[in-house]
């Protein structure tokens, strides 16, 4: 039978876990939203959307888990419209909201980093970037065909690839998500290409100019994974029930 955990006991599991304070983070990490005190069902997301807190409230979750949570830095914090509305969702129906942005990026074995690469048999030895958010290491396709389509068959989507030179793929840096400003340094780490969720108008001339081929393969599409696999292994330490709501994201 599931059992039950207090909510600061969850907290405090996670923030054992994920160590949010090792991060300059952009919004704040942890309970963002109070529910109620004692937590049995775990509900996990990518994105605190209406859609997602309405799947979790569906299902009867006390919790919700997510990588991309409602509060910002720079954002204007009044509750009023869309984020008015996620919040009184919450409320109404008592779902404590829990959100890890760059921790649950980086957590060496959960993250989301971590989780990707290993569906797409790239196997870090290396760290690089800001706060050392990147990964890099040896990938198991030689060739940027085979990179890519590992990419397709693995997200259920086709990447946008800039090829860089033809070069065989030896070494491979990834970061998930809105990474495309780390591409410099995915390069200094020595990469022969470079795998993240978007592109800006940079990186395509960086690709050609540099001969190191970049894969923007959705924001959504490379972010999905580290949120179930921490929310599950969480609730298998507290003993609570576990759902993840993939919530369809074209970006």
């Amino acid at each position: 039978m599931p059992g039950t955990a207090r909510r600061d006991e969850l907290e405090s599991c996670l923030h054992e876990l994920l160590q949010p304070q090792s991060f300059k983070d952009y919004g704040p990490n942890g309970l963002q939203v109070e529910g109620r005190a004692e937590v049995r069902r775990l509900a996990s997301g990518v994105t605190a959307s209406r859609a997602c807190i309405e799947a979790a409230a569906d299902w009867g979750a006390d919790a919700l888990l997510v990588h991309h949570g409602l509060f910002w830095r720079g954002h204007d914090g009044r509750l009023t419209g869309w984020l008015k509305e996620r919040v009184a969702l919450l409320m109404r129906h008592e779902i404590n909201l829990y959100a890890y942005h760059l921790p649950l990026d980086a957590h060496a074995e959960l993250g989301n980093n971590a989780q990707l690469g290993a569906r797409l048999g790239l196997v870090a030895d290396a760290r690089f970037g800001e706060q050392s958010l990147g990964f890099v290491g040896v990938v198991a396709d030689a060739s940027l065909d085979a990179l890519s389509a590992r990419v397709r068959s693995v997200l259920g989507r086709a990447p946008l690839v800039v090829p860089g030179d033809g070069r065989e793929l030896r070494r491979v840096a990834w970061c998930t998500g809105g990474a495309q400003g780390h591409f410099e340094e995915a390069i200094a780490a020595g990469a022969d290409a470079y795998l993240t969720g978007e592109i800006s108008e940079p990186q395509a001339h960086l690709a050609r100019e540099t001969g190191v081929a970049f894969l923007a393969c959705g924001h959504h599409a490379t972010e999905r994974y580290g949120a179930p696999a921490v929310a599950a292994h969480v609730a298998g330490r507290l003993g609570l029930e576990h759902r993840h709501f993939d919530i369809d994201n074209p970006a």
